[in-house]
């Protein structure tokens, strides 16, 4: 209902670019064409149609929700970040193992 239409001009919504725009709504900045000036590299060709998605009516409890929304995301690359390391970790002892398996097409490690 707040009229923020980014994902309609951004291709990945976790890019550089919507990520600090998203942050920047968050902590207060309303204004389409200071929130599409901080479009990176190839979205910087987008300014224009990035102004008008930015357009809308983004209030208090969206900032709210979207906070809590990218807390929650945080957390979620954190963990899985260290299982990815404990995983590593554990599969030491089976290297051989695992790159004879990961040999296989289609298997990767």
């Amino acid at each position: 209902d707040a009229g923020i239409k980014l994902t309609s001009v951004a291709s990945a919504v976790w890019s550089a670019s919507s990520r600090e725009i998203i942050e920047a709504l968050i902590a207060g900045e309303r204004d389409p064409a200071v929130l599409a000036q901080m479009a990176k590299s190839r979205m910087r060709a987008k300014i224009p149609q990035l102004e008008e998605a930015l357009y809308g009516h983004f209030g208090a409890h969206h900032a709210f929700v979207a906070a809590q929304i990218i807390d929650h995301i945080d957390y979620l690359d954190t963990a899985i970040e260290a299982l990815t390391q404990e995983i590593c970790e554990r599969l030491v002892p089976f290297e051989i193992g695992v790159a004879l398996v990961s040999s296989i097409p289609g298997i990767s490690a």
